[in-house]
């Protein structure tokens, strides 16, 4: 009796699964929902009236705390946390690795004659100063250089993981520059804010702050872990580098907003409970188009602390799935021949009278204002389309982009044939002035946008940016990305739009022209200057590539050059001039890019070749002698010319694997020879570009030849859990 192998093991595991019942802390989610944050409740009734104050200043105006208040927040949080059975805090942060980070330090002080106190002051709270010499700084600082600092983000509320509080924090170097994603998305919060708010008070003088916010949808895939630990590909690389697909995949749609499997139901409604604790208002789960792929999706939030909710959401859902023995991949593209994922970032502003800004009104002055913030947002596309691919680029997403679930690396913009129609109209009544008539006919027109369109606009699959009735739907963000990267950059080109907004429309009414004249006319010009990016039909045909060109809309399909958008001279003054990233920290962001998109296809050409060389060739050969013997067996049962006949079909089989067994090992070698002359390389950009076409292309090519002796060896060998198994199995 043969020894199963570890697929078999694998399977045998996952078929004994029985879905793990989790108890929520109470039927009603009200009764939990936060109570692991230091939120406003937990506020008022930890901190003195002075520092509750203090924080709320900090919160919605930006006023920096004193110390002494400091140590009457961290007291407070102390004992918050302490009275949850805290015993460590941490300053959490998001470095430009993918994911967070933190360093857990005890309360607890020795006081040197055998007791000790619990200590958690004000510069504990405000200030950290963690090693950062193996995090990526792009060159800002020396390797021999380990100083960084942590400072307290008040924006984003403290939290308790296990008996830990948590406190989130910006990430900067020693000089100051920023090594994380949060740093450059506030100053982009802010630089949005402050360009938004002057335009606003065009139309309403009350207006004091305008907020960004974000709704993000999280897609994903589960696996089972003895599946995970069976695949060095999906464990090492987070995909599938082999496997052919299945007879069934999607194509029946029968999985999409399907039952939820009881299994997966029960990991969902787990992850839900403790995220929920932590305040993440997670409120929609669902079936995806792929087998055992399943979507989340909160309630929007304030950007800054949505961020922060993704990226912790993502952790928890990590440790979640091992206590049911499974695996969550974020992976845009885990599988071959079914949908990636991706992480839809739907984007809109909203002012601190209640105002959407991106949602049509009942008014027609309330719908210029609509039209003043719609028209800039897709000319800033328009725009800086090279800059918002490049936020992102990634070696996971360009597996993802332009496959059939998935938007192109061509950026465009669709609104709905209903906006089309009327931005066509204002289009055609540019002049230098306008009759009393005219100006009403106009604020007519503008006044019926709402019956239209809020039942009228679609979302259009195949856009990376889609305009969804009340916002901005940034579909083309990756799965595994953090939501900060894109939102930075979309945030930055509409508050460098909406200045120049202003300072044009400024420019009319200094001529005498009326102010809404002068809105509508820098509307108008908007509207034909970015027309261009508007775009209604299918993005996967390929008439659309050649429309693109036509427009002058690139088609960069790879994230080597996508990237060197970063380096350009506009992206440069861009940054610069909005005080979101220095020149030093947008060439530092550009060389670690490079750098991860390097180390990214190298691991997976390493994998590749080590699956290639001991898994696939062994079986193979293994198979191929078991064919051999029984050829033999034939020849002396039936003599040579009989046992040749009956062993036709054996001797097709051996030379078919012969020929897939040297494809495979010729191309193991080569691809790694490609790897060596391409890792001599120093230049970041030429090492990433080597890798992209010389490297990388070997993954598919081996794939192949792989795919094809698993349809030609026993079933029963194969040592790897086939695609109908990581899909379909439970």
């Amino acid at each position: 009796m043969s020894t199963p192998n570890l697929r078999t093991k694998a399977l045998s595991d996952v078929l004994g699964r029985q879905p793990k019942h989790v108890e929520a802390p109470s039927s009603r989610i009200s009764d939990y929902y936060g109570i692991n944050v230091f939120n406003e409740g937990a506020m008022r009734m930890f901190l003195t009236e002075d520092a509750y104050r203090a924080v709320r200043s900090a919160i919605d105006r930006g006023e920096r705390i004193d110390r002494r208040l400091a140590d009457q927040v961290a007291s407070g949080m102390k004992e918050w946390a302490a009275s949850k059975g805290a015993t460590h805090y941490t300053h959490w942060f998001q470095p430009l690795n993918g994911s967070s980070a933190e360093k857990h330090d005890a309360f607890f002080e020795p006081l040197g004659d055998g007791r000790s106190i619990e200590r958690f002051d004000g510069g504990m709270l405000v200030q950290q100063e963690p090693d950062a010499s193996s995090f990526p700084s792009g060159g800002i600082r020396n390797t021999f250089e380990a100083r960084g600092y942590t400072a307290w983000d008040p924006g984003s509320p403290a939290f308790l993981i296990h008996q830990t509080l948590c406190i989130p924090t910006i990430f900067v170097s020693y000089t100051g520059e920023a090594l994380d994603y949060k740093t450059p998305l506030l100053r982009s919060i802010r630089a949005l804010d402050e360009a938004a708010t002057a335009v606003c008070r065009y139309f309403d003088k009350n207006v004091q702050k305008v907020i960004s916010t974000l709704g993000w949808e999280q897609e994903y895939f589960l696996i089972d872990e003895s599946f995970y630990y069976a695949r060095p590909d999906i464990m090492m690389a987070g995909r599938a580098l082999f496997g052919h697909g299945p007879a069934r995949g999607q194509q029946l749609e029968d999985h999409y907003f399907g039952s939820i499997p009881e299994r997966s139901q029960a990991y969902m409604r787990d992850f839900e409970t403790e995220a929920l604790k932590l305040g993440i208002p997670v409120k929609t789960r669902h079936n995806e188009v792929a087998p055992n792929q399943f979507e989340c999706a909160p309630v929007y939030e304030e950007m800054n602390l949505a961020v922060d909710h993704n990226m912790l959401l993502m952790d928890v859902m990590e440790k979640v799935a091992r206590k049911h023995d499974m695996r969550v991949l974020f992976h845009e593209k885990p599988y071959a021949g079914v949908n990636g994922s991706g992480k839809h970032n739907n984007w809109s502003l909203a002012t601190d009278t209640g105002v959407n800004l991106l949602r049509p009104a009942k008014t027609p002055k309330e719908n210029i204002q609509f039209l003043a913030f719609f028209v800039s947002t897709i000319a800033a596309v328009h725009a800086h389309g090279d800059l918002l691919r490049a936020s992102i680029a990634s070696a996971n997403n360009d597996h993802r982009l332009g496959a059939n679930e998935a938007p192109p690396a061509i950026i465009s913009v669709f609104i709905g044939k209903y906006l089309t129609d009327l931005l066509n109209e204002l289009e055609k009544s540019i002049k230098a002035s306008m009759s009393p008539a005219s100006k009403t006919e106009l604020k007519l027109d503008i006044g019926r946008i709402p019956q239209v369109m809020l039942d009228n606009t679609d979302r259009n699959r195949t856009s990376p940016i889609a305009f969804t009735g009340n916002k901005f739907e940034f579909r083309a963000v990756g799965s595994s990305a953090n939501c900060a990267a894109a939102m930075t950059v979309l945030n930055t080109v509409v508050a460098s739009q909406l200045k120049a907004f202003k300072v044009a429309a400024d420019a009319l009414i200094a001529k005498g022209v009326k102010k809404d004249e002068a809105i509508l006319r820098t509307i108008r010009d908007l509207i034909v200057r970015s027309k261009a990016v508007r775009f209604e039909g299918n993005g996967y045909g390929e008439e659309w590539k050649a429309e693109a060109a036509k427009r002058g809309l690139p088609n960069i399909v790879d994230t080597p050059r996508a990237l060197d958008a970063w380096s350009g001279k506009g992206a440069k003054e861009l940054f610069r001039n909005m005080e979101v990233l220095t020149e030093k920290e947008l060439k530092a962001r550009h060389e670690i890019e490079l750098h991860s998109y390097t180390l990214k296809v190298q691991i997976e050409s390493r994998v590749c070749a080590d699956m290639a060389t001991n898994h696939v060739l062994p079986t193979a050969v293994h198979y191929q002698n078991r064919l051999i013997q029984n050829v033999r067996g034939l020849r002396d049962v039936l003599g040579p010319e009989a046992g040749e006949k009956a062993a036709r079909t054996q001797l097709e089989l051996i030379l078919g694997i012969s020929e897939h067994m040297e494809k495979l090992r010729t191309l193991s070698v080569a691809m790694t020879e490609a790897r060596k002359k391409a890792n001599v390389l120093t230049d970041a950009r030429e090492k990433a570009i080597a890798y992209c076409d010389t490297v990388k292309p070997f993954l598919d090519r081996i794939r192949y030849h792989s795919n094809k002796l698993e349809l030609l060896v026993d079933d029963e060998l194969w040592p790897l859990p086939k695609m109908r198994e990581l899909l379909f199995t439970r």
